[in-house]
């Protein structure tokens, strides 16, 4: 009875044993047919299932039980397997709906799933992405382009501020650090030359020529030849060469009278009609003068808006001042004019601008009277021109941070001196006279020796302190500035440091040469490159620092993706080098010498080219191949002749001797 008990024990642990074979080998065969696809979860349902069936083996019907559960297992397990599948696959598809994935979701938690679910899966419904969606045709803007930039730019400059901290006053006081500045000017021949000097260093300069008068600032009553409406402009005769340019942004859409219409210039405007327009910017190669219907008046002081209402404050005076002047302004603001505040007025009293505001208005006045009696002409009319460029540049840049004003010349010493009678008496104390004669002889320019800054201005490499060296080149869209390490080698742990110092030291000419070339347009700065982000930082900083001296509008935008530093520039004059220059008659401006045929420069030198490319002939010290010895050089006729006649005296010796 026993040996019968152990027998079917036996058998009963060979069952089991069996069992689980089949069980592994079910499970091997699952994975070969479904690859590799097996999840961390499908093993963990999988131990969980087996786990179940060894504790249903301990029943009398064990061995069926078993059977039966890992049949059901083994097809729930292949189902569960293929919905993770192709859920998965769903996922990864980016040309899945959301609906279906979730649909899928659903089918795999219940671990059921129907003919038509698995038929919707086969045929899946294509939709394109947003990253395909490509527009293929062209947006329009509702209105005037020009508008809509102009208030995109707006938008832009708001939110900039915003992220702008607020300046404070011990900010604004480091800003005006103590320099040493000092203007010059010289008048020679048909030129006066203005020149702004800090720590004897050039960093700003201004040129007038009789032959060529600048318009920037001049009031016409211009005559409107054609308007482009695909252009959103009109051209407006203003009685030069070419002319003016109006677009829609520069409109004063209040005195156009457009009550319900939309702003489109041709609506504004027709051929033939009188507007009283003002220059902003002078013709530039073949491109018109720029004109603006938005009319202002600068004074020392103030700016005059006779079409607006509002009132702005300089946002580089700092709050405080800022709250001062706008208060004594407040009250005594025309109430249909705008006025604008400008730098120069830190410190003003308020006796200094009623007395600049008044002299605006009065001006103002002689315009409107003007305009009403050349109304009806047929001809464009100067109401009226800005001074002369010593008197703007005096009126504009000099205030009390200059030290002096050295003037040499008669004329242009009287016209300085009576603008400053009239206008700011309290800066004649700083007027000197320029005499050569004093001075041995001395131009005023030789002083801080102004007239060799100018020609290395007028370069394209200009070279640094350190070594290093900036390489400024100009095109008709924008300006490069790249910036090389040279002969700089530094003296730091690491060639990071290194590079950081040169691109620090560049930073700071290239802010002077921006102002001193009176760079305008786009610029596009090359550092060297640095890998330290906070090192980038520092080098943008140091270069918004320098240009904070700079008073003509400019931005510095971000970073490009190809560590690149963009910015902008106001362009107002022609610039320094084509102030001082003319256009080459052969190259066009292009700056080389074109021949027909291929050429090699001259200042080739290669010794193995020389030698026919074999680099195993000797060359001597100054590169050029071993030369051919010298042929003997033949007698000279002199000598030949006076051969000659020893020859024949010595014949006629001999023929005496024997007679």
């Amino acid at each position: 009875m026993s040996e019968k008990n152990n027998l079917e024990t036996a058998l009963t642990n060979f069952k089991e044993m069996q069992a689980a074979l089949n069980d592994l080998t079910g499970l091997a065969e699952m994975a070969e047919e479904e690859g590799d696809e097996e999840s961390d979860a499908t093993r963990t349902r999988s131990r969980r299932r087996r786990r179940r069936g060894s504790r249903g083996e301990t029943g009398a019907n064990g061995e069926h039980d078993t059977a039966e559960n890992d049949a059901e297992d083994t097809r729930s397990r292949r189902r569960d397997d293929r919905d993770d599948h192709d859920r998965d696959r769903d996922e990864d598809d980016e040309e899945q709906t959301v609906t279906r994935r979730r649909r899928r979701r659903r089918g795999g938690k219940n671990g059921e799933g129907t003919d038509d679910q698995s038929q919707n899966s086969e045929q899946p419904l294509v939709r394109r992405s947003r990253k395909q969606q490509y527009i293929d045709e062209i947006t329009d803007v509702e209105g005037s382009t020009r508008l809509e930039a102009k208030k995109q730019r707006r938008r832009d400059n708001r939110r900039e501020r915003s992220r702008q901290s607020q300046l404070m006053e011990q900010d604004f006081l480091a800003r005006r650090e103590n320099v040493d500045r000092l203007m010059v000017v010289r008048e020679k021949e048909h030129h006066t030359q203005i020149s702004v000097v800090e720590d004897n260093v050039l960093v700003e300069h201004y040129v007038s020529d009789i032959q060529e008068v600048q318009t920037v600032g001049n009031i016409y009553l211009g005559r409107v030849q054609n308007v482009l409406p695909s252009m959103e402009a009109a051209f407006v005769d203003i009685g030069q060469a070419r002319n003016g340019v109006l677009y829609a942004g520069e409109v004063n859409w209040d005195a156009a009278r457009l009550e319900g219409q939309p702003r489109r210039i041709e609506l504004a405007f027709k051929s033939g009609d009188p507007v009283l327009v003002q220059v902003t910017k002078d013709p530039i190669g073949h491109k018109g003068a720029r004109l603006t219907s938005q009319v202002t008046l600068a004074g020392r002081f103030l700016v005059l808006v006779p079409s607006g209402g509002m009132t702005g404050v300089s946002r580089k005076l700092s709050e405080r001042e800022r709250s001062r002047l706008k208060n004594i302004v407040s009250k005594i603001a025309p109430k249909d004019m705008g006025v604008i505040i400008r730098t120069a007025a830190e410190g003003a009293s308020e006796d200094a601008i009623v007395k600049d505001l008044e002299s605006l208005v009065r001006q103002w006045e002689r315009i409107n009277a003007k305009r009403e009696e050349f109304w009806h002409g047929k001809r464009p009319k100067l109401l009226q021109g800005e001074p002369d460029v010593a008197i703007r540049v005096v009126r504009d840049i000099f205030n009390d941070d200059f030290s002096k004003l050295i003037v040499e010349g008669d004329k242009v010493y009287d016209r300085i001196e009576e603008y400053l009678d009239t206008m700011a008496p309290d800066l004649k104390d700083k007027l000197e006279k320029w005499d050569p004669a004093e001075h041995e002889g001395k131009d005023v320019f030789d002083k801080w020796s102004i007239d060799s800054q100018l020609r290395k201005g007028m370069e394209r490499q200009v070279y640094l302190p350190s070594g290093g060296s900036i390489v400024i080149d100009r095109t008709e869209a924008m300006t490069t500035i790249d910036v090389n390490t040279g002969r700089f080698i530094g003296k730091g742990k690491s060639l990071e440091e290194t590079v950081t110092r040169c691109n620090l030291e560049a930073s700071e000419e290239i802010a002077r040469q921006l102002r001193l070339r009176d760079i305008g347009g786009m610029v596009m700065i090359d550092y060297v490159d640095m890998v330290m982000p906070a090192n980038r930082d520092l080098v943008l900083r140091r270069l918004v620092e320098c240009l904070a001296r700079d008073r003509t509008k400019h931005q510095v935008a971000e970073v490009t993706s190809l560590g690149l530093v963009q910015m902008t520039r106001k362009r107002i004059g022609q610039g320094l080098v084509e102030a001082f220059s003319e256009e080459c008659p052969t190259c066009k401006g292009r700056g080389f010498i074109l021949h027909d045929q291929p050429t090699v420069s001259a200042d080739y030198d290669d010794p193995y080219a020389l030698r026919g490319g074999d680099p195993f002939v000797k060359t001597n010290k100054h590169g050029r191949g071993t030369a051919p010895a010298p042929e003997p050089a033949g007698s000279s006729a002199d000598v030949k002749a006076k051969l000659a006649q020893i020859a024949a005296a010595a014949v006629a010796a001999n023929n005496t001797a024997e007679e």
